[in-house]
């Protein structure tokens, strides 16, 4: 067994990878012609998005779709960064919504969260150091 995608669904996914590109400097893997399914290289794990249709013909029970105008779930997706500050206000200036400011934590990691364009918790966290 290996953990290889993470799969948000997301109302556009071609604008989301585009987010994410500029956010974050993740390339653009793969998008289908229909653009309703998208992946980033994003290292070892896949990050990738499916659109809301996809997601409902997938899950005939239905899921839980994001917003802006709730609470975010209770899952993140976590980004580590030699450069916090600097990765973190770029992140904003491309559209992501500041959620915590960056703090400094006991153990000496320094660790803030955004909310992507969609809703999507991002942790954005320095290496922890052994």
């Amino acid at each position: 067994m290996k953990y290889a995608y993470t799969i948000l669904y997301v109302e556009d996914v071609e604008k989301t990878i585009t987010f994410y590109a500029n956010a974050f400097g993740f390339q653009k893997k793969f998008l289908t012609p229909e653009a309703d399914y998208g992946e980033l290289i994003s290292g070892e794990t896949t990050i990738a998005f499916a659109s809301y249709v996809l997601g409902n013909s997938n899950f005939k029970q239905g899921f839980k779709k994001i917003t802006l105008t709730e609470k975010p779930n209770g899952i993140e997706m976590a980004f580590t960064s030699e450069n916090i500050e600097a990765d973190f206000e770029k992140a904003i200036n491309a559209g992501a919504m500041e959620y915590e400011s960056i703090i400094e934590k006991p153990w000496g990691q320094k660790v803030g969260y955004l909310r992507d364009i969609n809703g999507f918790l991002i942790e954005i966290c320095t290496p922890i150091k052994n």
